[in-house]
This record gives structure tokens, C-alpha cells and sequence, in this order.
């Protein structure tokens, strides 16, 4: 080859690799939705109804409204992942990021999260489950189109900074929290998630009116979450 068209096949090697970056096999394919579920485990939930919160969660990915809509975005497939949090810096991944994208990884999903075990805790800080709900999401190993993070619990932050500074560090990432405010301890609750826990592009706070009603705003949330 002449040093004029070794020079020309350089150039084109270049051109190419600029516009056409190697997929490494670790990447994941991207997925609709990275969703962290972020339940409260604080002292003033009991054994009961953090059971109650784990049922919930497992039969709503049970339903197939939220198979279908987990499996009908452009990409036909969501990242979800379950964390407990109690105290500061307590957060909790007990069940790993799993990717939906047909009815039996959903299924799979609400197996795994049937199957946690309660690490007890102390006092509430959602500033801690925001900020560790964001960490999670650094390591969810696919792109997503939206980041989403769902806390519920039955109390005020009592712990750690007002979380009100993590929820400003999430929106500045483009990442959205919602609520799930359990009003049986507190009947203001909803009005404190709004005011100093949600934000980000369309955030919603879906109160349960009693843990009773938790199967019920479970199932709307993430029916709204991930359509």
C-alpha cells in the first residue's frame, strides 16, 4: 500500500471510530425506566406493616397492568430495584437491579421482593433514602430514558439533613422522586411529601390513606410511574 493510501485508510479508521463507538458486551441494553423502590423500615413501622408494604409491591408486579405497561415503552423493558431505609445512611439494597421485559422477569421481580427480610431500623430519614436511592442509580448498568425514585414510608424526616437538599440534588440530575405517603400516623403526611420530599418533572404523591389502603396506591403509583 502506498504511504497515500495508508494515509487515506488511516483517515477512514478515524472518521469510523468517531461516529461508531464499540458496544462493550458488559453494556446493557437502555430500558424505559430505572426505578428504585425505597420502603421505610424505621421503628415506627411494624413487622406487620412492613410485610403489608412488601405484599403490595409483590402483587402489584403481579398484575398485568403493570406487566403490560413495564413491556410496552419504546425500549419494552424497565430496570427495578427494592432498598429499605431507616436512619441515615441505613439504606438498604435487598433486592439487586432486575430488568423487566416480559411477564415472567415481572414475576421473578415480585418473587424477590416477597422474599425480603426486614433489616430493622431506627429513625426516619428520607434524606438518606434519597441520597442512597441516587447512589443506586449510578449503579443500575443501563441507560434509561427516565430515573425514578418511589418512597414510602409513615413519618417526617426525624434524622439526617432536611431532605429537602437531596431532593434538590435529584432534580438537578434529571432524576424524579414520588411519593408514597402513609397517612395512618400522620394525616399531613401527603401535604409534607409535596412540599419537601417529591419533585422533578411530573412528581406525584399517592397517599395511602391506612397501610390497609397500600395495596391500592401502590398499584396507581406505579400504573402512573411507569405508563
Amino acid at each position: 500500500m502506498t504511504t497515500r493510501r495508508r494515509s487515506l485508510a488511516l483517515i477512514g479508521a478515524a472518521a469510523g471510530a468517531a461516529f461508531a463507538r464499540p458496544v462493550l458486551a458488559t453494556e446493557a441494553p437502555p430500558v424505559d425506566l430505572a426505578l428504585v423502590l425505597a420502603v421505610d423500615a424505621s421503628l415506627s413501622i411494624d413487622d406487620g406493616e412492613f410485610r403489608l408494604q412488601l405484599d403490595g409491591y409483590a402483587r402489584a408486579f403481579r398484575d398485568a397492568r403493570v406487566i403490560h405497561a413495564a413491556t410496552t415503552g419504546p425500549f419494552e423493558a424497565i430496570l427495578v430495584t427494592f432498598a429499605q431505609w431507616s436512619y441515615y445512611g441505613s439504606m438498604h439494597q435487598s433486592v439487586p437491579w432486575i430488568r423487566v421485559s416480559s411477564a415472567s422477569d415481572s414475576l421473578e421481580l415480585a418473587a424477590a421482593i416477597a422474599r425480603v427480610e426486614r433489616r430493622m431500623g431506627s429513625a426516619t430519614s428520607l434524606s438518606g433514602a434519597i441520597e442512597g436511592s441516587m447512589a443506586l442509580l449510578d449503579r443500575a448498568g443501563a441507560q434509561a430514558r427516565r430515573r425514578v425514585i418511589d418512597v414510602s414510608g409513615d413519618g417526617r424526616n426525624n434524622n439526617g439533613p432536611d431532605p429537602v437538599y437531596a431532593r434538590d440534588r435529584a432534580i438537578a440530575r434529571g432524576i424524579v422522586i414520588n411519593g408514597l405517603p402513609i397517612l395512618s400516623e400522620d394525616p399531613w403526611l401527603d401535604a409534607y411529601y409535596r412540599a419537601r420530599v417529591i419533585g422533578g418533572l411530573n412528581a406525584f404523591s399517592r397517599p395511602a390513606n391506612s397501610m390497609a389502603d397500600f395495596d391500592r396506591a401502590v398499584l396507581e403509583k406505579l400504573l402512573l410511574e411507569i405508563a
